[in-house]
């Protein structure tokens, strides 16, 4: 298949969910910074755009994504649940762990790597970031998303949000993704791309693996919103 270079990689994602494994492969911000062309995303990465193209076409061969094809024509409301039930979940889970894991590797190899005092910051930063954006997506915005739905099916007028339009809160939670994205990116240089040091114990080994593992989850977490739960939203708001 061919696939213009000049698209967004936010567009692709949206059209092509099996492209995902190959950009976070490439190391390709699909979900943040998915308004980039491939082309800018690519040079961004000093990633040859014809290696791109090449691994998305090869992803992409018959290859639908049944996940982002159920969302896309899911009601809100189940799309919300998932996204708290699984991705919420796991980050209120995973947060804590990694932030106390960090401290532990700082402790005993700090001494010999300086850098970890900076990763115990920036994993900090991390869940700083995300806990209070999630428990406003689940007290606000996910509820109102409900509410809207509901108000539809029953043909009954909705009270106005103390927000006003939908668009504000959800400008601000883009905000913070770019903010989580950010962080993440820096955990990633920091640690040269998840690569252990010679003297890497066991607890360095799965710090290092979990950082990895939630990395790509909220990827996956922020495409969902950016990409798919945020425009159908604001559609459904136009619309009724």
């Amino acid at each position: 298949m061919t696939l213009d270079s000049t698209r967004t990689v936010r567009e692709i994602v949206q059209q092509y969910p099996a492209a995902v494994p190959v950009f976070e492969a490439l190391g390709i911000d699909y979900c943040c910074g998915g308004t980039k062309s491939l082309e800018d995303a690519c040079e961004k990465q000093q990633v040859p755009l014809s290696k791109a193209l090449k691994d998305l076409g090869d992803a992409l061969i018959v290859r639908p994504g049944k996940d982002d094809e159920h969302w896309t024509t899911s009601t809100l409301s189940e799309l919300t649940a998932y996204i708290v039930e699984q991705h919420h979940a796991r980050a209120k889970r995973e947060l804590p762990r990694l932030v106390a894991l960090a401290a532990k590797v700082h402790l005993r190899h700090g001494h010999m790597h300086p850098e970890l005092h900076q990763l115990c910051e920036l994993v900090d930063a991390l869940r700083s970031e995300m806990s209070p954006h999630m428990l406003k997506e689940e007290q606000v915005l996910f509820p109102r998303l409900s509410a809207m739905e509901q108000a539809a099916r029953n043909g009954t007028a909705l009270e106005p949000a103390f927000f006003g339009a939908l668009i504000n809160p959800i400008r601000h939670m883009m905000s913070d993704h770019d903010d989580t994205g950010e962080l993440l990116r820096s955990i990633r240089r920091l640690t040269h791309d998840y690569k252990l040091p010679d003297d890497a114990c066991m607890s360095y080994q799965s710090l290092y693996q979990g950082l990895s593992d939630f990395e790509k989850d909220t990827h996956l977490h922020i495409h969902l919103e950016n990409n798919i739960l945020f425009p159908r939203a604001l559609e459904f708001e136009k619309a009724h």
